[in-house]
């Protein structure tokens, strides 16, 4: 038989290799065709007498990226409009669907013959729950090798099987922390866990597992024998008795609920450790078909996976530019963002000219690099090899001329017009015609800057985040003047760095620091309210935020916070800031010296490790305090995203940002925005635009301007609209794609 999907040949020996290497994709994922392919074949290796076991493994460098995620949100618009129609066959449809890989699996390990997983590189999700299914796992010795369950992070859960046979192959412990986290695995991390069998050479990597098979692999799990005892023992047991009320705590603690994927994992594993495999199969499918149903879900998969994958692939790439192949970029300024700047696009492998006004001060800014390389190096997540590649791709220098040749320059000096302006007129001397200027400014419009330009065309914005290497986002910034190929290629370039970009046309703070400032700044209101401090960062993370806004600001710097502040009355005038805000930032820094974690003495005093952070005691002193009884904590937290999603809706309705899926991926990736909302717009389509405006009203009644809703939200709320549908982002002819 012949299959699109896969190949399989049978040796001498009778063993079967079933080779996945699915056509025009980089990566294999699980579609309905190869489901349907598999089931085939797993027909045929027990229909034929002469194959005596099988072995799969992919014809790519990763073996699978797991569950083609587009598929589950198809399955989810089928169940929508089913669901007006019939809510209980839409159901029962769902719960069919949600059980396709789980009986595919169960097919596989009941099969009668040996299986054996050969895992060759990146192993994810579904692909790693067929693995398990199957009787046999060897993973290669390759960094390249990477298993992970990882559907939490996307509002769901390992459902088809694998909340089952983790805790079956090792201690509930293990399992759980592993579920729940979404924690990727080393092939040495998953041996000693007893989820792979054996490590082996990457050449040797197919004959270990025939020779599995080979060598009498029993064709049967061993949740399918009789006697079969739970590697850490039973759930009712003293082991039992210490784990799993910690680990509801844990749970509640790390997520304070927001999360029902990941509390409804903990419910598949106690309820399934309980009973016979098969209806710990069936109870994991139940929970699943629910998880399924939830909001979360959707503005997650939506978000986290198609969005993302959408923007990562280029989405909003003008098209017909020709793609750039970078063979040198400049960066100009060695600080810490240069600095950064530089390491990343050195690990892409692209040839780094660093500049800065001295050749010591552009060294410093190269070990910058030295130093995270070497970290890397140090933690076994890089070679020394590797770290001798980077670092020789990057040239610290201080004479412009070096930069001739570059393809992009990347302006990171000190954030002064006049320096900006000598910065770029040096460069430009130099620089072929058809190179791109960008500056990294997180303050200064690009269109004044574009000034400075002799090729206001081929100037733009990319505007990184601190620390550089860290930060998933770019924000690409449109002047007035910039054409498609200066946007291509600052595209083409956040890609190749592996970063996400998003497009925002040119305003004051852009999109994300807009948003941020509304965040922190409603922190400030609260402090001069006199709600309690813990209270106020309590609230933000238990409304998801990953930091609160007292800790972010620190983070950022109160002294950079202030700087702002002044900035901003001096350009726009004194009604642009709260008088009482600047006050309690003026006393924090110039009467308190408190100015952030960069001294150790912010809204947190800082000692040192590893001591934690803890909030400075002299903030209750500043204003008379409220008894926390006579806080409500629930309209805290609202407060806290509710301000932060305006600004988003009002970014959308000044052109700001245009397409809904960069507002809400540029909000979870730059500063954590409640990622189980899908991000700042999937969390006012959540409530519904209607529901929203009336919290909004009630909010600025109680609080003030800042929670007026913009008429754009007004207009939705009277048309009943989602900004999903207002600004539909497929009609601009992008056809959404998997990996």
């Amino acid at each position: 038989m012949t299959y699109t999907n896969f190949t399989v040949d049978t040796d001498t020996d009778g063993i079967a290799l079933v080779t996945w290497d699915m056509p025009d994709r980089s990566m294999n994922v699980f579609t309905e065709e190869v489901m349907n392919e598999l089931d085939k074949i797993i027909d045929q290796v027990v229909a034929d007498a002469g194959i005596k076991g099988a072995v799969i493994t992919s014809g790519k460098d990763s073996f699978s990226g797991g569950a083609d995620l587009t598929m589950l949100q198809k399955m989810l618009t089928v169940f929508a409009k089913e669901k007006v129609k019939d809510p209980e066959k839409a159901a029962r449809l769902l719960f069919d669907n949600a059980g396709r890989m789980t009986g595919l699996f169960r097919k596989l390990e009941t099969s009668g013959k040996p299986w054996v997983s050969a895992i060759n590189g990146t192993c994810m999700g579904g692909a790693f729950e067929l693995s398990l299914a199957c009787h046999g796992r060897v993973a290669a010795d390759s960094d390249k090798v990477k298993m992970a369950l990882p559907e939490v992070k996307v509002g769901i859960f390992p459902g088809a099987g694998g909340t089952q046979r983790v805790p079956r192959l090792t201690d509930q412990q293990q399992a759980l922390q592993m579920l729940t986290t979404g924690q990727t695995l080393s092939p040495q991390k998953a041996k000693s866990m007893g989820l792979i069998h054996e490590i082996a050479e990457p050449k040797k990597l197919v004959e270990t597992a025939k020779a599995m098979i080979r060598n009498g692999l029993k064709a049967v799990q061993p949740w399918d024998e009789k006697g079969f005892k739970l590697p850490g023992g039973q759930i009712y047991s003293p082991a039992g008795f210490n784990l799993w009320p910690p680990a509801i705590a844990i749970l509640r603690r790390e997520t304070y609920g927001n999360y029902p994927a990941a509390a409804a994992i903990l419910k598949c594993v106690y309820e399934g450790l309980l009973v016979p495999f098969d209806t710990g199969l069936r109870i994991e499918q139940r929970y699943f078909t629910e998880i399924m149903q939830s909001k979360e879900a959707a503005a997650m998969i939506r978000s986290l996976f198609v969005s993302l994958q959408e923007l990562n692939k280029g989405a909003r790439r003008p098209a017909g530019v020709p793609e750039t192949k970078f063979k040198k970029i400049g960066i100009l300024g060695a600080g810490f963002m240069g600095a950064g700047i530089a390491y990343v696009t050195a690990k892409a492998g692209i040839p780094v000219v660093l500049l800065d006004r001295d050749m010591e001060s552009a060294a410093k800014g190269k070990a910058h690099s030295e130093s995270l390389v070497s970290d890397q190096v140090k933690k076994g997540r890089a070679k020394p090899e590797e770290k001798d590649k980077l670092l020789s791709l990057i040239t610290p220098t201080a004479d412009y001329a070096d930069l001739a040749g570059c393809d992009l320059v990347v302006e990171a000096v000190f954030e002064d017009s006049a320096v900006k302006k000598a910065a770029t007129e040096q460069a430009e001397a130099v620089l072929k015609p058809a190179a791109i200027f960008a500056s990294n400014t997180s303050t200064i419009p690009i269109t004044a800057l574009a000034k400075n330009s002799a090729r206001a065309k081929n100037f733009i914005g990319i505007h990184f985040f601190s620390p550089v290497d860290k930060m998933m986002l770019v924000e690409i910034i449109l002047g007035k003047k910039t054409g498609d190929k200066a946007l291509a290629t600052a595209i083409d370039f956040v890609r190749a760095i592996k970063k996400t970009p998003i497009v925002v046309n040119d305003t004051r703070g852009f999109y994300v620091n807009r948003c941020v400032l509304r965040y922190m700044s409603e922190a400030y209101k609260m402090l001069i309210e006199g709600v309690p401090a813990p209270m106020i960062e309590n609230a933000a993370k238990a409304a998801g935020m990953p930091v609160g806004p007292l800790a972010l600001t620190d983070e950022t710097a109160i002294d950079l916070a202030q700087k702002i502040m002044k900035q901003t009355i001096k350009d726009i005038g004194e009604k642009a800031v709260d008088p009482k805000q600047m006050a309690l930032i003026n006393t924090m820094v110039d009467t308190h010296g408190r100015f952030g974690r960069k001294n150790g003495k912010g809204f947190h005093d800082y000692p040192q490790k590893p001591a934690k952070k803890k909030l400075w005691p002299g903030i209750k002193d500043l204003y008379p305090q409220l008894k926390p009884e006579k806080v409500d904590y629930e309209e805290l937290k609202q407060r806290l995203l509710v301000t932060i999603a305006l600004e988003a809706a009002r970014v959308m309705e000044e052109g700001i940002v245009t397409d809904p899926r960069e507002a809400d991926v540029g909000s979870i990736l730059a500063f954590g925005f409640a990622p189980f909302t899908g991000g700042a717009l999937s969390y006012i389509d959540g409530i519904g635009a209607k529901e929203f405006v009336k919290i909004a009203k009630g909010l600025q009644k109680k609080y003030g301007a800042e929670f007026k809703a913009p008429k754009l939200l007004l207009d939705m709320a009277e048309k009943g609209e989602t900004f999903y549908q207002r600004f539909d982002p497929y009609q601009k002819g992008e056809v959404k794609q998997a990996a």
